[in-house]
């Protein structure tokens, strides 16, 4: 299968150099303002791996070119952060071929693939279009240098894929499951959207630890160091209003640290211990500044995704809607009139718990 990746980060090299490793051809794309790894790979011609990915694996195609990237590939990976899903689907809308290519936005970071459907120009319904998403990255994976990285984990369990509607679910997950042997069809986008722990654990953390922070330039370990049993009451408390907000659409979304176990990434399933001696953040540094994804990504499309889609199912989350207001006065912004994405910004604003549910099936 011919394939396309686009987004040149740590976690696009993974999927790149997986998707290389079982046979398939691989192309690499990001914009001008990334060049760093498209350049290495280019000159490599492919990409180096160590850890959990071993080795060199061939790459197609490394540049900077959307048409270039897209001509004949059967599949689209979108992997980058929420803030770059639109600018990824407005490159792609004049190349994408209906009926011919799918899309997986990887991962959904709460809405991802609905955002896609909007930009493109294709109804949520519109099952011609093969746009779905995942809940999460399949790696814990740092670029080491340009062109190469490390993977310290590969998922092989705790990843969930949905498409929009979900009738084509099946039909995406069997063109990736030699990859992903072990993903897991979910009910429908708001499984994935939900099961997305980033908004849970990232911006509490940081919250909590803002002081330190800033007078050490982040020169501590964000979860060793970062979570006590008090910042895990506060990462425990957002986590059971994301859960009641799932059972309230109807979707099974895991607790954050049971999901971890199951992941690997955790060997405990409690919200403090867990964070501090889990083998999959072990080392990992805290970032050096405040404005950082933590935040930016994690408050201004998660939390704030997650807590207007409890607004208007009824679904109360106080805690979330604290922590928006406490980050939008630390950062000086105000996230919620930023409306990065929203149930109105996805145009499923108004609607029903019963509505989603058909909208989306």
């Amino acid at each position: 299968m011919k394939v396309a990746i686009l987004g040149s980060g740590g976690g696009g090299l993974a999927v790149a150099h997986d998707f290389s490793a079982h046979g398939h051809e691989v192309r690499l794309c990001d914009f001008e303002n990334f060049p760093d790894n498209i350049k290495a790979v280019e000159k490599n011609g492919g990409i180096f791996a160590e850890g959990d990915l071993e080795g060199f694996t061939p790459v197609k195609y490394s540049g900077h070119d959307i048409s270039e990237a897209l001509k004949g590939v059967e599949l689209v990976i979108a992997v980058g952060p929420a803030y770059s899903t639109k600018p990824f689907a407005e490159a792609c809308r004049p190349h994408l071929k209906k009926k011919e290519q799918a899309v997986i936005v990887c991962p959904s970071s709460c809405g991802g693939s609905v955002e896609f459907k909007n930009v493109i120009g294709s109804p949520i319904t519109d099952k011609d279009f093969l746009v779905a998403e995942t809940n999460t990255l399949p790696y814990a994976v740092r670029v080491t240098e340009p062109g190469k990285i490390r993977v310290f984990l590969k998922l092989r369990g705790g990843l969930f894929l949905a498409a929009l509607p979900s009738g084509n679910t099946e039909t995406v997950l069997n063109m990736v499951k030699d990859v992903y042997p072990h993903l897991i069809p979910a009910k429908n986008v708001m499984q994935t959207s939900l099961q997305n722990g980033n908004p849970v654990i990232h911006p509490s953390i940081t919250l909590l630890n803002v002081g330190l922070i800033e007078r050490t330039g982040g020169d501590f370990y964000f979860y060793e160091d970062g979570v006590t049993p008090a910042v895990g009451r506060l990462v425990e408390a957002v986590d059971k209003e994301r859960l009641a907000i799932a059972k309230k659409l109807g979707v099974n979304v895991l607790p954050d640290p049971e999901l971890g176990m199951i992941q690997g990434y955790q060997t405990e399933n409690n919200y403090d211990t867990s964070y501090q001696k889990a083998p999959g953040y072990e080392g990992i540094k805290a970032q050096s500044s405040l404005d950082y994804r933590y935040f930016n990504e994690d408050v201004g499309y998660g939390l704030v995704f997650m807590s207007g889609l409890g607004a208007q199912i009824g679904v109360p989350t106080p805690h979330m809607g604290s922590i928006i207001t406490i980050v939008s006065t630390l950062m000086q912004r105000d996230y919620r009139k930023e409306q990065k994405r929203t149930m109105k910004t996805l145009g499923l604003a108004g609607k029903s718990v019963e509505d989603l549910k058909k909208l989306l099936s």
